[in-house]
């Protein structure tokens, strides 16, 4: 049987790579990998992070960047060229998680709640990185 490559995690890049971990630590319930010490136990200024989830399997990284241009999605000025799709089971965890992804920082982008076959909020995070949070 061949053996194929796995995906071992999903990079984002940002010019601040604590602040975004620390932002889908608490949006998704991650942990920091070990050695990657959570804020105010060790450095704050790491280049390179690794949230992982219970299993510690690894789930997101995030690389430091001198510069990042965030998308201006609908717009197509600067393309969105990478998002994450995060699904919840009802249309009321949806809304719950609209309001804990937006006091966590994240910014609305698009509102398609009033879809009868698939509601979803798109957000742009800390670093305009776009995600949906969708019901199925």
């Amino acid at each position: 049987m061949p053996e194929y490559p796995r995906l071992l995690h999903t990079v984002l890049d940002t010019t601040r790579p604590r602040e975004l971990a620390e932002f889908y630590r608490e949006l998704l319930g991650l942990r920091y990998r070990a050695g990657d010490e959570p804020p105010g136990e060790g450095p704050d200024d790491a280049d390179w992070l690794v949230l992982v989830d219970a299993a510690d399997r690894p789930v997101l990284a995030f690389q430091l960047v001198d510069r990042l241009e965030p998308t201006t999605w609908p717009s197509h000025e600067v393309p969105m060229q990478l998002h994450l799709d995060f699904t919840v089971s009802t249309s009321h965890e949806l809304e719950h998680q609209r309001h804990r992804a937006q006091a966590l920082g994240a910014r609305v982008l698009l509102d398609r709640t009033g879809e009868p076959d698939e509601p979803l909020y798109v957000f742009a995070d800390l670093s305009g990185h776009p995600f949906c949070i969708v019901v199925r």
